[in-house]
């Protein structure tokens, strides 16, 4: 097994329909995507070894370009999926919220300020599912590799530190929050998920359920991060396709970028 796959695409036990398949010098990578997905899925060749320094104060050997290519687009989740057409509702109504729950606070200022890595995105992209209402936002981060570990650190904390806490809106909405470790693809250098649920009961006595996945990956000197959110339930089947499709197109222009060197 040749060293980009095992440091970028090392495939977890659990979940069905992933394998390498050796086809001489390169690897074919099955990936669970929701049904819809198109095919064939990515794939990632051996890289050329190259010493490229960051191009970037960042620590990033990206361009612009290539950060921008790197992206996960609307045709790599399904038919469903389409450009966004702005923040969601529930971005406003439901995750703009404050708690007396110490570091919780900056848990929900993540979430709302799309800044899960610790600061502005680089690049980033929204899309809609049409469907379920889904929305689900994906960025590129634009910090250093030690920067990005220190929030993937903070993260882990949360399911402990802030596994259940109460939260207030600015429309005076009562919210019960609940943080839940969420399983990832072994891909990338170091990675984290949360899976996090904001419960609440409007003036008109209806019930309404915030779900989201969040996920964190580094690989090398880049990392991206992602949410996918809804009212209701949101399909861990996209999540697990955004992080594998976003890691193997992340380090493959990563690997492009070294054999331009």
């Amino acid at each position: 097994m040749y060293e980009e796959i095992r440091r970028y695409g090392r495939l977890p036990i659990f979940l069905t329909g992933l394998g390498l398949l050796g086809i001489g010098g390169c690897a074919a990578l099955t990936l669970k995507q929701p049904e819809t997905a198109p095919r064939p899925l990515p794939t990632v060749d051996r890289p050329a070894q190259s010493s490229r320094a960051p191009a970037r104060s960042d620590g990033s050997t990206l361009t612009d370009a290539q950060a921008q290519a790197a992206l996960i687009g609307q045709s790599d989740l399904g038919a469903s999926w389409t450009a966004t057409r702005g923040a969601a509702t529930w971005r406003d109504g439901m995750l703009k919220a404050s708690t007396s729950a110490g570091e919780c606070q900056k848990l929900l200022d993540a979430l709302y300020s799309d800044q899960l890595l610790g600061g502005p995105a680089r690049v980033a992209v929204g899309l809609d599912d049409a469907d379920t209402g889904a929305q689900l936002r994906y960025q590129i981060g634009a910090r250093r590799p030690s920067d990005v570990d220190a929030t993937l650190k903070w993260l882990r904390t949360m399911p402990a530190n802030c596994a259940r806490f109460t939260a207030t809106t600015q429309q005076d909405l009562q919210e019960d929050v609940q943080v839940t470790e969420l399983a990832l693809p072994e891909v990338g250098d170091a990675r984290q998920g949360l899976h996090v649920t904001v419960s609440a009961t409007d003036s008109d006595d209806q019930d309404l359920r915030l779900t989201l996945d969040v996920a964190t990956v580094r690989i090398a000197g880049d990392a991206f991060a992602f949410t996918n959110g809804g009212l209701g339930d949101v399909a861990n089947d996209t999540t697990q396709a955004a992080v594998q499709v976003g890691a193997l197109r992340l380090a493959d222009v990563r690997r492009q970028g070294r054999l331009d060197v």
